[in-house]
């Protein structure tokens, strides 16, 4: 470790962990360490948690003769990144938290406040699976689906801090509801959890998108269907995506990526069978991994100590 060496402190907040590190500006991580977020005991202790861990990475950078030059935080929900403001989160309780001023008030440094999922984007688009792509759209699949519209390294954030919520484009009018309160939305069809639930209701027995995956792989009848019926709707949210966005490259990554050709087999062929004139993707896993929420929001810091040092 090269004494002086400027780092970001960089943290990657959800609803059961956080995931925290010290990057330097050319993304590659010093040191690591994770922290339980334990979101029950409500959002004003989870942000105390969030801010003692930043101050405590901080001042490990300063004790391995490392020089900490800003910090970045991503969390899940609505983000207002102009203002850095946590507006909402179901997963961690919390309702328009100043996290930005919290953290940049405690740390004494440049401060920047992401969406856990454009972060996510920004690093898979500038170091990883969408690198040197241009133009990426960053789809992540887990309990829901979110995604990030990436385009030279910069990702769109929305009027209202809501962009990329590819997870609530209407796939099946007739589907079953989603959490948004609006019936067949993608992500309450094609989300891992949406996968589990729709194989239980029909068998009657409870199983993981991943349990479905290996099943339908196996031969099993309700499985393959289960597994068609998601890979088609997700097709359809692509396509529907790429109308929209037109972009060269969509990596996918969240815990459904983990099927690995399972998923990008049929998903290829189906997403090619509902594009006419537009230009195919290239269609691609995500390659950091779970990394990619603190690397992306190291990226936002050096971002924002870039304008501010104009």
């Amino acid at each position: 470790m090269t004494p002086g060496g400027e780092v970001v402190v960089a943290l990657d907040v959800g609803g059961t962990g956080m995931k925290c590190a010290l990057v330097r500006p050319d993304g590659a991580t010093v040191h690591a360490e994770r922290h339980a977020t334990d979101a029950a005991r409500g959002p004003e202790a989870v942000v105390g948690t969030i801010l003692d861990v930043a101050e405590g990475l901080a001042g490990k950078a300063r004790a391995d003769g490392l020089t900490p030059v800003a910090c970045g935080i991503a969390v899940p929900g609505v983000v207002d990144e102009a203002r850095g403001v946590a507006v909402w989160s179901a997963n961690v309780g919390f309702r328009d938290v100043p996290l930005r001023d919290l953290a940049r008030e405690r740390l004494g440094l440049p401060t920047a406040l992401g969406h856990d999922v454009r972060v996510g984007g920004l690093a898979e688009a500038r170091l990883g699976a969408g690198r040197d792509a241009g133009h990426v759209l960053f789809v992540a699949i887990g309990t829901g689906i979110a995604a990030a519209h990436v385009v030279d390294g910069s990702a769109a954030v929305g009027a209202h801090g809501a962009a990329g919520e590819i997870g609530h484009i209407l796939v099946r009018p007739d589907g079953p509801p989603c959490g948004c309160g609006r019936p067949g939305c993608l992500e309450a069809v094609a989300s891992a959890s949406a996968i589990g639930r729709r194989y239980a209701e029909l068998s009657g027995a409870p199983a993981t998108a991943a349990e479905v995956a290996d099943r339908a792989a196996a031969g099993e009848p309700l499985a393959g269907r289960v597994w068609r019926e998601a890979v088609d709707a997700l097709a359809d949210g692509l396509a529907t995506g790429q109308a929209l966005f037109d972009v060269a490259t969509i990596v996918i990554g969240g815990g459904l990526a983990q099927a690995g050709p399972r998923l990008f087999d049929p998903l290829r062929t189906a997403l090619r069978e509902r594009l006419t004139f537009h230009r195919e993707p290239r269609l691609v896993a995500a390659a950091l991994g779970d990394e990619a929420g603190c690397l992306g929001a190291a990226l936002l810091a050096l971002d924002t100590l870039a304008k501010e040092s104009r």
